[in-house]
This record gives structure tokens, sequence and C-alpha cells, in this order.
């Protein structure tokens, strides 16, 4: 680990941590800010969410809205981004015979609740293929405008890939699709602090994104944006008080997506202060972090391909703080939703390496995917691709 930074984290310094893609980490100094909060609000619950919770609730919107490029009157907070998929796939007013289109590389969990919806409406699924490895923007651009029909009516697109770790270009995609009278729901889960964004200019119908992950904000967090024209069909996965109280000086958006029962908000109210930690730990502030964060994760990249004797999967262009590379196939089977691939527990249980290594497309292929952040250093990657190869026994090569 980087001795530099990971002092600001909790995490186990006898892991080698090249997982943060998955489930993010929280600096102390954020965690600390979230506990003072919690302790605010269990001295005085009532006090709390009566008298406090929305004047904080609107300042965290604001500082997200600047964050990342959006209106803050069309920000949400949501636990995580498949609940912002729900809420869209749920609202949208699909027909019998609508089309939806999506991609193969969409996350299994945000692709179920978009089935589910178009099952109940009698809509269509069309899915894109996109390759992988891949040379260009444009045989993904291709791939997904093929499929379109006169049919399609909402096209749902990961902004970064999860198990492909690719940065698709979401903005010509969104205004291809646009032209053609499809709107889009951007699945941002990855996007937020990883890569540049200004959602206004993006200009999709809905964008959801997940805060805890490369914005370092506690767990729970992260939000989901609607287009102004969207907002008033818009509802949330959970329908409570809000459907009811006068909107006065709050819309009917506002009512229901911020108060869907009580829960813990702290995660919520913490984003502003994550934010401001991650920039400070850099004179260069957040296009500093990202800089770093890209150029380790293309440098971890360059070892594992040259390693496995393959070339680069994807353009540099196409790669944000994690990459993904093939790997010599692995088991047959249908894996778990949790599934944990043999040689990803080998890695665990011999030498405390927590990395990713999941099936693509499909087993027995499959792939390894590894994230940078400030607390990794060029020696973790170093260490992944000697353990690896020791395990693999020899540069077999993956498959083509």
């Amino acid at each position: 680990m980087n001795d530099v930074f990971s002092r600001h984290w909790s995490l186990d310094p006898e892991v080698t941590f090249l997982n943060h893609g998955s489930f993010g980490a929280c600096p102390r100094e954020v965690l600390d800010h979230q506990s003072e909060l919690r302790a605010r609000l269990e001295r005085q619950p009532v006090g709390f969410f009566v008298r406090e919770y929305y004047p904080l609730l609107d300042a965290a919107r604001e500082r997200l809205g600047e964050f990342l490029g959006a209106d803050p009157e069309g920000l949400a907070f949501v636990n995580n981004a498949t609940a912002g998929v729900n809420a869209v796939v749920n609202s949208f007013p699909l027909t019998a015979g609508d089309e939806v289109l999506v991609t193969d590389h969409e996350y299994g969990a945000c692709r179920n609740a978009l089935d589910l919806a178009a099952e109940r409406a009698g809509a269509r699924v069309v899915v894109a293929t996109i390759p992988f490895p891949v040379g260009s923007e444009d045989e993904i651009v291709a791939a997904i405008l093929d499929r379109c029909t006169s049919r399609t009516r909402l096209a749902m697109i990961d902004h970064i890939t999860s198990s492909t770790a690719l940065v698709l270009p979401i903005a010509r995609m969104v205004r291809e699709l646009s032209q053609r009278g499809i709107e889009t729901l951007v699945d941002g889960a990855h996007a937020p602090g990883m890569v540049p964004l200004r959602i206004d200019e993006i200009g999709p119908a809905y964008y959801t994104g997940n805060a805890h992950k490369w914005i370092c904000a506690p767990k729970g967090a992260a939000f989901l944006w609607a287009r102004e024209d969207r907002r008033a069909t818009l509802r949330p996965a959970v329908i409570s008080h809000g459907a009811t109280i006068p909107p006065g000086d709050r819309s009917r958006f506002r009512h229901e997506f911020d108060w869907t029962g009580t829960h813990d908000p702290t995660a919520w109210l913490s984003v502003p202060k994550a934010i401001r930690v991650m920039e400070s730990m850099v004179p260069g502030g957040w296009a500093e972090v990202r800089r770093r964060n890209h150029d380790l994760v293309l440098e971890g990249r360059r070892l594992a391909c040259a390693a496995l004797d393959i070339p680069p999967p994807a353009p540099e262009s196409m790669i944000g703080s994690m990459a993904t590379v093939p790997l010599p196939d692995g088991e047959p089977g249908r894996p778990s939703p949790l599934y944990v691939d043999p040689m990803q527990e080998r890695l665990w249980q011999e030498h405390r390496i927590e990395v990713p290594i999941g099936p693509w497309p499909a087993p027995p292929r499959r792939v390894l995917r590894i994230s940078a952040q400030l607390y990794n250093h060029i020696t973790d990657f170093e260490k992944l691709v000697r353990c690896l190869m020791e395990a693999l026994g020899n540069t077999v090569h993956p498959s083509a």
C-alpha cells in the first residue's frame, strides 16, 4: 500500500486491496464525521428528523449537484445505484410491444430490474453485444445503434461497465439515441469520482450513480438525477408520506424521494465531507486524484498483460481507475451473484490479495479486474501479477 495515503483509510495493512471498485472504502475522517452526525441524531431523534434533516439534506444535495454538474432540484439521494434504476424502470411508461435496450455488459442486478419491468408491461428487452476486447469507441456506438428500432423507448447504458471496466462514450451515445427519439437511463454506478462528470452536459433523461465507490462516501450514499420534464412522473421504489403531502415549497419529486420512511440518512449527509476530504489529499484536488488513479491502474494493467502475453484489451482512453484483463479459462458452471472464482479465493487465502476474478462473458471464460485508489502503490500490482502467475503455473494465453 501507499503509506503516504493509506493512513487516511482503515483498511487492513496486511491485505493487498485491489478491489475498491466493488464496495469502495471510506476514509477515517469521513467515517468520524458520519459518527458525529449519527450521535447528533440519536441524542434527539425527533429534533433531528423534524427540524434539522431537510436543511442538512438540501445542503448535501447542493454540494453534490455542484460536483456532478447537475441541477440539484433534479437530484434525489438513494441507497445505491440499483435503487435508482428500480425507481426509473418501474416509473417509465412502457406499454405492450415497446422495446427497451441494454448491453450485454450491464450489471446483473440492474438488468434484473429492467427485465421485470418489461415483463410486467409486455415490452421486450433487446440486448446489444459489445465486443471485449474492444478496439475503439466507434465499435461500441455501432453495436448499440444497430439494435435500435422504431419501437425502442428506453435505453439503459452503463457509463462505466462493471465486469469489463470500460468507460463508454456516454455523451455521444445519449446524443445519438436522443436523435432517434429514445430516452436514456445512464447507470453511472462507478463514474462519480472516477471520471470528470457533467450530467447536465451529457443530457440523459435519468442518471444514477454511487457516492460510496469513488467519491469514498459511507456505504448507502448514492443518487438519482432526472431531467426536469421527467421528474413529475418519477416515483421512488418505496412509496411513503410524500405521495400525499401538499407540494408547497418542495416539489412532489422532492417530497417523495426525500422521505421514504425512517432510516439512517447519515451516509447521504456525509457526501459533502467525502468530496472535501478526497480533494484535499493531493494539491491538484479531484483532477489529480483521478489522474493518479488512472495512471496507476494503466501501469498495473501493463504488468498483467505483459505477464499473460496479451495485448491490452481496450484503449487507454476507455479506462478510468479500473481495468479488466482476460484470464485463462476457469471452471464451467453457473456462478451465484456473489460468486468467488477459485483463483480469487486462492490469491486471498495464500497471499491476502483481494481482487475480483469473475466469469465473462460466461463460464468457463473469466476476467481479472483491478482497481487503483490513492492508497494503492505499484508494488501492490507487482505482487498481484507475481502471485497470479505462480497460481496459474504458466503463461497460458487467455481465450481470444
